[in-house]
Formats: structure tokens, sequence, C-alpha cells
């Protein structure tokens, strides 16, 4: 194997960071992925890379791309809840990659909530 070059580093470094950028920038939203075992056998994995592809295509920076596991709601997965700084949490249900595409659009970028698609709105209280 070659040696790697400070240049070769570099690039890496900043291969990686742009890639979990996507994950980790200076926040405006956070989309949550619910993914627990029946999220995922309900086709969360293709909702959170429809995602990833709308969000690398836009050039996205300052939305942070989150999973979870399982919400308890089964029979309404996939489930995904986008989060936009001063709004509540909104709850979508049974997403697909088309869905997620269009939630991105206008309500991740635009703030318009996709009511057809609204399983719930706010966040859970603990008593």
């Amino acid at each position: 194997m070659a040696k790697l070059k400070i240049e070769d580093l570099k690039k890496i470094k900043e291969k990686v960071q742009s890639q979990t950028s996507l994950r980790e920038g200076a926040q405006r939203a956070k989309v949550t992925v619910h993914m627990g075992t029946c999220g995922i056998a309900s086709g969360a994995r293709e909702v959170l890379n429809a995602l990833m592809r709308e969000m690398e295509e836009a050039a996205v920076s300052d939305v942070t791309v989150t999973t979870s596991g399982c919400m308890g709601l089964c029979s309404r997965e996939p489930l995904v809840t986008v989060e936009l700084v001063g709004k509540e949490p909104i709850k979508y249900e049974k997403m697909d990659e088309m869905k997620m595409r269009q939630v991105f659009k206008r309500h991740v970028m635009e703030g318009e909530i996709q009511t057809p698609f609204v399983l719930a709105k706010g966040a859970e209280i603990v008593r």
C-alpha cells in the first residue's frame, strides 16, 4: 500500500466532513426517522436513504438527521418526526420515499406542514 501524503489525508477529512455534515451541521431543523424493527420492516431504511439523497442534492447542511428506535406505533410505520427551530414537532406516518421527498421539500425547506401525512403535532409529555 502506498504511503498517504498530507494532501491525501486532507481530502479524506473533507470528504468525511461533507458526508457527516448532513447529520451534524449547525441546525435549523432536525428530522428523525424511527428505525425500530417494525419501522425497518415497513421501509424506514428506504425513507432515510431518500431523505439523505434529497439533502445531498439540495446541498443542505443545516438540518440534522437522526434515527431512533420504535415509538410503539407499529401499525403507523414508517414514522418520521420533523422539528423546525421554534415550532412544535410534527410526526408523519406511513412514510415512503415519495412522501419523504415531499416532506423534505415542502416542510423542512419551506415550513409548510404536509397535513395529509401527519399523525400528530407536539412532543410527548411524560407524567
